[in-house]
């Protein structure tokens, strides 16, 4: 014989479960993925790797690889802004310790230079000129992640110190651009195209003084600037 239903208002209510925060994610193999995608890009270029392959190459799996980042794009472009946040650390674009215009000037063409010119960029710089490459959307996507960001931090750099008097610049974002066009200038072109000259090669100081010492007799506003001659 069944036993006869309880009334509505009489049955036991089911425990009520409260989501709890998502598992906060491992910032070792977060680590490991962008490390391993830096390598794997800059060997093989964007398309001739796969996620599988870069989840192999950290040792974790694929679905940890899809948890941080979400896609491969965007893999890519957080590899590129950890590139460039490793050899240009915001820290150089800080005003904090009023270092003169000359030397801050100095230290971020060195940081540029010395992260420009290893072989992984070299390589990289390579892959993003190939004509498949090219017709993406990976210049794009490379450019807003790196050259872009590095720009803007150097342009709000700029306008602080003409603020301050030291420069005097019409066009701030035009003058950030022509500062890094000249550290590359010669030497990078040569070492993408792997060519040596024969002649014997300026040291990177040397290189990153020439331009500083030129972009000062430009834009500084002091009279021992525009009137020192190389």
């Amino acid at each position: 014989m069944s036993r006869p239903t309880p009334p509505a208002s009489n049955r036991p209510v089911p425990p009520t479960r409260v989501a709890g925060p998502g598992r906060p994610k491992d910032l070792g193999k977060r680590a490991a993925v962008l490390e391993a995608a830096k390598r794997m890009f800059t060997a093989h270029g964007f398309d001739g790797v796969s996620m599988d392959q870069i989840a192999s190459e950290a040792g974790v799996s694929k679905l940890t690889v899809y948890s941080h980042f979400g896609d491969k794009d965007s893999l890519f472009a957080e590899a590129v802004r950890a590139h460039c946040e490793q050899g240009m650390p915001t820290r150089l674009f800080e005003d904090g310790q009023d270092a003169p215009l000359r030397e801050r000037l100095t230290r971020i063409g060195l940081a540029f230079h010395a992260m420009i010119m290893t072989p992984e960029a070299i390589a990289g710089h390579r892959i993003l000129c190939s004509p498949q490459v090219a017709a993406s959307n990976m210049p794009a996507v490379f450019w807003e992640a790196g050259p872009q960001r590095v720009q803007s931090s150097f342009t709000a750099l700029l306008e602080r110190r003409i603020a301050r008097g030291e420069l005097d610049i019409p066009d701030p974002p035009r003058a950030a651009a022509q500062f890094f066009t000249l550290l590359k200038g010669e030497p990078h072109a040569q070492a993408v195209f792997g060519y040596c000259c024969g002649q014997p090669q300026e040291s990177a100081e040397e290189h990153v003084a020439g331009v500083v010492e030129l972009f000062l007799r430009a834009y500084g506003t002091d009279p021992a600037h525009r009137a020192r001659r190389p």
